[in-house]
């Protein structure tokens, strides 16, 4: 069974893509998300992944909270609207590093839990993901864990569990324009 480090923004969004992917890879997950907008989401993200990873005998590695990286990546960018021009530049920031760890790792392969978000364009992120296997050279394996009610079942799972759901993806730019949308 190949060992894949699967990047993973959140518990919520993890849950349906580990039970989709636990059959056919020996799964860690890696924690690794700049774009958090503040250290104490971040905190309780990572929390919550490890509370559901240590429920699943899944390890959780995580590579440290700087958001500085993020902001320095999208400069420029700021007012894009979530699913435009900043968030592929955030998917590749978060799985370079994912593709980097794994290889130092020795892993066989990464992949990302992000594409079971309605919010997020599958097809964007995996042609990112693809981009980063030919820079790093490790395979990325694409998903599109939407399909088949992969979010419905990420939110069934996640009341399961009880676990925390943001209602962002985590950037600031992305919890502003959650906010304006509400107003309207």
């Amino acid at each position: 069974m190949k060992r894949m480090l699967l990047h993973s923004c959140c518990a919520p969004c993890s849950t349906a893509v580990i039970d989709v992917l636990k059959n056919e890879y020996d799964l860690t997950i890696f924690y690794y998300n700049p774009n958090i907008d503040s250290d104490e989401e971040y905190r309780h993200r990572l929390e919550e992944q490890k509370r559901y990873c240590m429920s699943l005998g899944i390890e959780v590695l995580e590579e440290g909270y700087n958001n500085q990286e993020f902001y320095s990546r999208v400069a420029g960018l700021e007012d894009q609207p979530e699913g435009g021009a900043r968030c592929p530049v955030c998917f590749k920031l978060r799985l370079e590093r994912t593709a980097m760890r794994a290889k130092k790792e020795g892993f066989d392969c990464f992949g990302t839990t992000l594409s079971v978000s309605p919010y997020k364009n599958a097809e964007v992120l995996n042609r990112v993901g693809k981009a980063v296997e030919n820079e790093q050279d490790i395979e990325f394996i694409e998903g599109n864990y939407k399909k088949k009610d992969g979010y419905k079942k990420s939110i069934e799972l996640s009341k399961k569990f009880g676990l925390y759901r943001q209602n962002y993806c985590g950037c600031k730019f992305s919890k502003e324009g959650r906010e304006d949308w509400k107003k309207i």
